[in-house]
């Protein structure tokens, strides 16, 4: 594999969060969660550049102090609760080439997700060169068929969504995979579509004990759980 290519690494971290306060840098098992995501991009060799978009300035302090750049900060415009992903990448990637530095490959990490692994990152890009994918992301098993899903009516009452899997056997049933939300590898070209997700979009597998989605406190300390039975700490 050759890991000269020119491939950027982006990790979003904008200053605001309303559920998680300081939800980007907040501590997470002796050290800010942005570090888990740093370290794994900086630890895989594939990029020729690691920075931090935010428009928070402490942040920004964190985010060198564990070798990422922030060469500059991020828009207004971009830092606000209506700014989708793309709009940041794009953003990003545009002002690197207004200083003449343009890139093969783009992986968007997040920053509150400290499962991710210069391993997994290695992975996902193999499978993105090796089968020519505009973009490639790792996904997870639903842990219950989502085929057997109920839909909630008026006064408690339920519906199958699925009518036709009422009598179907759970082992019976297609196994179906959701976005685990920790990273995005892509050709630089897909930032000029609608969406990082395309006909042509790959993925890779991670089991159940490596991801967890952290929107709420809850989440946060099943997300510590699951990290120190699968780091054994």
């Amino acid at each position: 594999m050759n890991t000269t290519t020119n491939n950027l690494c982006i990790i979003p971290a904008r200053g605001g969060s309303k559920r998680i306060p300081r939800k980007n840098i907040k501590d997470f098992l002796g050290k800010p969660i942005i570090a888990y995501s740093i370290e794994a991009a900086l630890g895989c060799g594939l990029f020729s550049e690691v920075m931090v978009s935010t428009d928070d300035e402490e942040i920004a302090e964190i985010a060198l102090k564990y070798g990422a750049k922030v060469p500059f900060l991020r828009s207004e415009k971009n830092a606000d609760d209506y700014a989708s992903t793309l709009d940041v990448l794009r953003e990003v990637v545009g002002e690197y080439e207004k200083k003449e530095k343009h890139f093969d490959y783009v992986c968007c990490i997040y920053p509150t997700a400290p499962f991710v692994s210069s391993v997994k990152l290695k992975e996902a890009y193999v499978v993105m060169i090796d089968y020519s994918y505009d973009s490639v992301i790792p996904v997870m098993k639903y842990t219950y068929p989502i085929q057997r899903a109920f839909e909630k009516l008026e006064d408690n009452k339920i519906k199958f969504l699925f009518d036709e899997h009422i009598n179907s056997r759970s082992q019976d049933l297609q196994d179906v995979f959701h976005d685990v939300g920790q990273f995005y590898w892509m050709q630089r070209g897909v930032l000029n579509k609608q969406s990082v997700l395309t006909e042509n979009t790959g993925a890779v597998k991670v089991d159940e004990l490596d991801g967890q989605d952290i929107d709420n406190e809850t989440d946060w300390q099943l997300a510590e759980l699951k990290y120190k039975l699968l780091y054994k700490l």
